[in-house]
């Protein structure tokens, strides 16, 4: 069989003399939905950069198409829930850009170090001001790494061979990880005071975002170094420029922006800032080797078998489809749930099956990792899947473990996962009475009747009349409505886990608020 494969989008030609090799390819950039639609029936699979949109009603008239594929790490021009839904593989090359984006942060720190772009301009204006350009050495300085991830960990070698001090944040690295590349692990309140650079390698999540502000920067170091060449947003930039400013911070350095172009951002006004148009993977060597990692995907799945970095839940087999996916809505969204609730680094996750949860065999290998993805995409830049759960975990320094057991709590198909860190355990149970009946039936020692899904308060308190009370009146002055409320406990009097239900997001202020109430112990709010 000859399959026919369409590149919408500039791909490096080693990608598409590779794609040649095995198939017919096709090249049509610039495509319109419409142009897209009209010719996607004829092609087995589509490679794209971030030009094109794959929507719905693209995927729709694909009949034939098997992969999607894009060069490079985002995947928000395709619509992967629709391709998941037509048995269509979706994969991305998330580690092709790995060293462009470490090298381009150390060079903006060398940059921003020796005020290089700046004394390049003064030159080619015609002058000679010397001491106008007035640097500092990266010998022997701190640089502070806010999340240790593959870029992090990248960049941490390099700056320690130039006798660098390195010392990084990431609540869900393991220590013993950090310990063997030199670094040492801290919180945000050691690492800001001790940094002479600060560069940023985090997913922008809502806990990410303006990260660095007002607040944060007022800790830092007088003269401190700003980098960011991971996502816009993380730094608030009006903060930002207040502080170089006030001579609170001596300079930064910018490749991504809160909007982009940033042409109205007061920012890039600054002599002390150096900016550049997010080139973080922007050098031949990094497109050459998304373009290659894509077309070897392609390949593979056009032969029958899997890509090595799908970002969509891949096909399993008919006879277990039906049977598997609701364990693995299930487990998702038991595993989002939980990163939610406890705190520090995860040293370990244990995914228990129980009852006849115990008899799927193989299939508990794929329930496992989609329980892996629930726990870890909310944490990574780089998506979380099938194929790539389990090295997420390993290169997070996390132990991953699969039991079984006989014992089900009295329910037919039980699951628990449970999660350790350097701080505290938690553990959460799932049963599956029906595809449509999924139910959080555990938390700790505590049973509840709870749906996975949706916002929800969880707390731990003493169990004595009025604190309930308290609760739902904090969260009724903040315009919260409580959908439904659970409680579990196992002697009156003592320590209770409630749930509730509520429609909304609860402001933190609220959470806040709730913590100081008398006999409350702990209070999360959580979305799943």
């Amino acid at each position: 069989m000859t399959y026919k494969v369409l590149v919408s989008d500039p791909l490096a030609d080693e990608g598409i003399e590779i794609l040649r090799g095995f198939c017919e390819v096709d090249i049509n950039t610039g495509l319109s939905e419409d142009e897209l639609i009209k010719i996607i029936g004829d092609y087995d699979g589509l490679l794209v950069r971030s030009g094109t949109e794959v929507t719905a009603n693209v995927i729709e008239a694909a009949a034939k198409l098997k992969f999607i594929g894009r060069a490079g790490a985002g995947v928000d021009n395709i619509d992967t829930n629709a391709a998941t839904q037509r048995g269509i593989i979706v994969a991305n090359a998330p580690a092709g850009n790995t060293l462009a984006a470490c090298e381009h942060t150390l060079a903006m720190m060398a940059s921003l170090a020796r005020k290089i772009p700046q004394a390049t301009a003064s030159v080619k204006r015609g002058e000679w001001k010397r001491s106008a350009f007035m640097g500092v050495e990266l010998n022997e300085k701190t640089l502070g790494i806010v999340g240790f991830g593959r870029i992090g960990q990248e960049l941490a070698r390099r700056a320690i061979a130039l006798d660098m001090k390195v010392v990084a944040y990431d609540p869900y690295i393991n220590e013993e990880r950090a310990k063997e590349l030199g670094v040492e692990v801290m919180t945000l309140d050691q690492l800001f005071p001790v940094a002479d650079f600060i560069t940023v390698h985090t997913p922008l999540i809502k806990e990410t975002k303006h990260l660095i502000n007002k607040k944060s920067i007022a800790v830092m170091k007088d003269g401190v170094r700003i980098i960011n060449c991971a996502r816009g947003g993380i730094i608030n930039e009006s903060d930002l420029y207040d502080a170089i400013v006030a001579g609170k911070v001596a300079g930064a350095a910018l490749d991504v922006y809160e909007n982009e172009p940033p042409k109205d951002s007061k920012i890039i006004t600054l002599d002390e800032v150096i900016t550049t148009p997010h080139l973080g993977a922007s050098t031949v060597e990094a497109q050459l080797n998304v373009a290659v990692s894509v077309a070897k995907q392609c390949i593979e799945v056009l032969k029958g078998g899997s890509a090595k970095f799908v970002v969509n839940a891949p096909m399993i087999s008919p006879d277990q489809q039906d049977r598997i996916d609701p364990y693995v809505k299930l487990v998702r969204n038991m595993g989002s749930l939980l990163i939610q609730l406890v705190e520090g680094r995860i040293e370990s996750v244990e995914i228990e099956y129980g009852g006849k949860a115990a008899e799927f065999g193989s299939g508990s290998k794929y329930i496992t990792r989609m329980a892996l993805k629930g726990i870890l995409d909310p944490i990574l830049q780089t998506p979380v899947n099938i194929v790539n759960a389990e090295l997420a975990a390993k290169e997070r320094g996390i132990r991953v473990s699969e039991v079984i057991t006989d014992k089900s709590l009295g329910f037919t198909n039980l699951v628990t996962i449970s999660i350790k860190t350097d701080k505290m355990s938690e553990t959460v149970s799932g049963n599956v009475s029906s595809p449509e009946k999924l139910r959080i039936v555990k938390i700790g020692e505590y049973m509840t009747d709870m749906t996975p899904g949706g916002d929800v308060v969880i707390s731990r308190h003493h169990d004595v009349p009025g604190v309930i009370g308290h609760f739902a009146t904090i969260i009724g002055k903040y315009g919260v409505n409580i959908a439904g409320m659970q409680v579990g406990r196992n002697q009156p009097g003592e320590e209770a886990v409630m749930v509730l239900n509520v429609d909304s997001e609860v402001p933190q202020e609220a959470m806040d608020k709730i913590l100081k109430i008398e006999g409350v112990y702990t209070a999360k709010y959580a979305h799943i």
